[in-house]
């Protein structure tokens, strides 16, 4: 999991995030084409104040504080909507001309500012439509959730861990062959189910490298009777993935040769891979923004890893 660089989302600093932006590409715009038409009104301190009210009102605990939270988040919500409705006629003004420049450098910057407030606009709407669902409704899953108004993509990932419950960012597979060398990765738009990744791991292998694997490991998330029958339909000789779930005694024994240990092994050690591309090479969180700058955040990752055990092979 590769955390995307963002803050840890609530409510009230994704509206107070959405105001800020919003207002600071209105004040560009003014900039640019002068104090014509709609003016902006700087509404920043009375969405901090909003904000910080929210963040002590939280602490309170049970019914009382979820109260207090309600008439706070009403007035956020006021300044938020109000902010919205003068970038709407920011984007409408400079659409009909009334906001534009006479240099052509200008009228294009003043189109891009446009642009991004338009997009931004329908983002801090969801987020609007979320906050009211959660602390009005109660509804804590809605769909498409916004958990921040720049990485819009980013996903919640609950792996289990005591630490760290729930992190915020994309699921990637890396992929390792023999000498330590990463021959795929993939960062998906939405997490996958372990299970539906081994067969296309296998057929990737074989594309890359012009050949079958003699072994496949993998840990238990990837397991499925259908995989493994299909695996060595494709000629895997060895597929080294568990299933720690199974009451059958022939499969419990399978799983004890040593062949098959080794395998789990060699796995093992595939997450150490992880964690040397995390600590080593910046995987950790993707310090380049959107869902194409964490691929190519986790690409060069992976092209400085094998570089440095292409070497080492190499040199022996």
């Amino acid at each position: 999991m590769v955390e995307t660089n963002i803050h840890y989302p609530t409510d009230s600093s994704l509206l107070g995030d959405g105001d800020r932006v919003l207002t600071r590409l209105m004040k560009k715009v003014t900039a640019i084409a002068g104090a014509v038409g709609t003016k902006v009104r700087d509404s920043m301190r009375s969405v901090q104040r909003r904000v910080a009210e929210i963040a002590r009102a939280s602490r309170a605990k049970g019914e009382k504080g979820k109260k207090k939270l309600k008439p706070l988040y009403r007035k956020l919500l006021g300044i938020t909507g109000r902010v919205i409705g003068q970038a709407r006629h920011f984007s409408a003004e400079i659409a009909t001309g009334v906001k534009r420049s006479n240099d052509v450098l200008q009228q294009a910057k003043l189109q891009a500012l446009k642009s991004r407030i338009d997009d931004l606009v329908e983002t801090v709407k969801k987020v609007i439509h979320q906050t009211k669902a959660r602390v009005f409704r109660g509804n804590t899953h809605v769909e498409g959730k916004i958990l921040s108004i720049f990485e819009t993509s980013t996903e919640i990932i609950r792996k289990g861990k005591a630490s760290k419950p729930t992190e915020f960012g994309k699921m990637i597979k890396i992929q390792e062959a023999e000498n330590q060398i990463v021959i795929d990765f993939e960062v998906y738009d939405q997490r996958p189910s372990d299970s539906d990744l081994l067969i296309p791991a296998i057929e990737t292998h074989q594309m890359l490298l012009g050949r079958t694997p003699n072994l496949a490991a993998a840990d238990a998330g990837f397991y499925s009777a259908k995989n493994v029958a299909e695996a060595e339909q494709m000629g895997v000789k060895r597929v080294s993935v568990p299933n720690r779930s199974t009451k059958s005694a022939a499969r419990k024994q399978y799983q004890k040769q040593r062949w098959f240990k080794k395998g789990q092994k060699w796995r093992t050690g595939c997450e150490g891979r992880i964690s040397l591309l995390k600590r080593r090479h910046g995987l950790r969180r993707s310090l380049y923004k959107k869902a194409a700058g964490i691929k190519r955040w986790v690409g060069l990752g992976v092209i400085a890893d094998n570089l440095i055990n292409l070497g080492k092979a190499m040199a022996k």
